[in-house]
């Protein structure tokens, strides 16, 4: 049994003490009707765990930096400021959970993350003008996860951050800027950062890493629609920028062999640094007037499965 199976298997076992095999397969569109779908019905496949069987943070809980003992400081965390707020997401957590519904302020949005295509993204939970609750379907598509809002029910791609189903279908969310680091970077930046407590209210090991080995592997283990044939590891982490309908890639390997902590860039008629942090192995872009702007980190063979059309990013020689 492949290394990830069994991951998945302690994930399920861990969320749900019953599991039987056949009753997965036979909900593989748990309830979610498919029938109007924007994508292809084809590459949504069941993830393993059932509707919710991996619960959404709906409540979370927070501790400062000081008091944060449950994070090492080699950790990895997703980090957002906003309104003068910093917040720190452990992903040891996020890979159990993969949703947490927040607001800074007063401002509702979304952490999610997607322990298979190693991508973080937060986004508005203001849709028309309707706050929504996002949990997890249990579905894939492009081996990416599928949220879904407890509102209408409709399907949400994370990194479409599209609606591909339902109520909202062909509606995008706002995504919101953040960065994947180490958490001795983070609170380094921002000492007075809040901290995601462990304190979720589930019983889970936030040390133990049930994806462990995965992200080394070149396998694969769900259907994508477009493969990549560059010599990029599939599992290469990339800083994946959209400008409109552009894209450009910036694997990390690159980055790397720019030898610069600040890259300028030029793509779709506009400017943009990319701050490089070898040490942290994070990354960042900014415009042209210093803003820091919404990307989507994750492994290369996601963001190629969505954006088989990508520029990529090569150092200068």
């Amino acid at each position: 049994m492949p290394a990830l199976f069994k991951s998945l298997l302690s994930i399920i076992l861990a969320v749900s003490p019953i599991l039987v095999i056949s009753k997965v397969v036979a909900m593989q569109h748990d309830g979610f009707d498919l029938s109007d779908a924007l994508v292809d019905t084809e590459l949504i496949l069941a993830g393993g765990p059932a509707k919710d069987g991996i619960p959404a943070i709906d409540r979370p809980l927070f501790v400062s930096a000081r008091h944060a003992v449950h994070v090492r400081d080699t950790d990895r965390i997703l980090g957002i400021e906003l309104d003068g707020v910093a917040k720190a997401y452990p992903v040891g957590i996020l890979n159990w959970h993969e949703i947490v519904n927040d607001a800074i302020n007063g401002e509702a949005f979304a952490i999610t993350y997607c322990p298979l295509c190693g991508t973080g993204v937060a986004f508005s939970s203001e849709v028309d003008g309707n706050k929504l609750d996002f949990g997890v379907s249990g579905l894939l598509y492009n081996s990416d996860v599928l949220l879904y809002d407890r509102q209408s029910e409709s399907l949400w791609s994370q990194i479409m951050s599209k609606a591909i189903t339902g109520k909202y279908k062909g509606r995008e969310v706002r995504r919101l800027p953040i960065i994947h680091t180490s958490w001795a970077a983070w609170k380094q930046s921002f000492p007075d950062t809040q901290v995601l407590s462990d304190n979720t209210g589930y019983d889970r090991d936030y040390r133990r890493n049930p994806y462990e080995g995965y992200a080394e592997s070149s396998m694969i283990y769900f259907k994508v629609g477009n493969r990549s044939t560059r010599s990029l590891h599939p599992k290469e982490r990339v800083l994946g920028l959209q400008v409109d309908d552009s894209y450009k890639a910036y694997p990390f390997s690159e980055l790397d062999k720019s030898n610069m902590t600040e890259i300028p860039d030029r793509f779709a008629g506009k400017s943009f640094t990319v701050h490089w942090d070898r040490v942290n192995q994070s990354a960042r872009i900014t415009d042209a007037a210093g803003k820091q702007v919404a990307v989507i980190e994750g492994f290369w063979f996601a963001w190629f499965a969505f954006h088989p059309e990508t520029e990529v990013f090569a150092a200068s020689k």
